[in-house]
C-alpha cells in the first residue's frame, strides 16, 4: 500500500532540532534499502516528504511513530493507488457506460 507523508515540524527554531535531523538520515537509510521508503526529500524551509509502500496500515502507523520520535511533527497522510490499479478501476467504470450506451443505439 502506497502512503504519501508530508511533515510540518513544530515551530521551534530550525538549529534546536539540527541533531536530531541529522540522526534522522540514519533511521531513513535502511528503510530506503528494504523499499519500504520509496523516496524520503527534505522540504524547502522546513520539513520533509516520504513515499511509503507498506504491507498494511499498523506498519505506517509503527513508522509514522517512529518519524515523529526523532522530530516533533505534524503529519499528513495520503494513501495512493498504483497508477497501473487506477487504469483498471477507471476502466471498470466506464465499462457499464459503453455497454449501455451501444444498447441504446440499437
Amino acid at each position: 500500500m502506497l502512503f504519501l507523508v508530508i511533515s510540518t515540524p513544530r515551530p521551534e527554531r530550525p538549529s534546536e532540532w539540527a541533531a536530531a535531523r541529522r540522526k534522522s538520515w540514519d533511521w531513513w537509510e535502511p528503510l530506503e534499502k528494504k523499499g519500504v521508503v520509496k523516496w524520503y526529500y527534505a522540504r524547502a524551509g522546513r520539513g520533509a516528504v516520504a513515499l511509503f509502500d507498506v504491507e498494511s496500515h499498523e506498519h505506517l502507523h509503527e513508522l509514522l511513530n517512529g518519524w515523529s520520535e526523532l522530530i516533533p511533527v505534524t503529519l499528513d497522510v495520503y494513501p495512493l493507488i498504483d497508477i497501473a490499479a487506477s487504469k483498471l478501476f477507471l476502466a471498470s467504470q466506464l465499462a457499464p457506460k459503453a455497454a449501455s450506451a451501444t444498447r441504446k443505439r440499437r
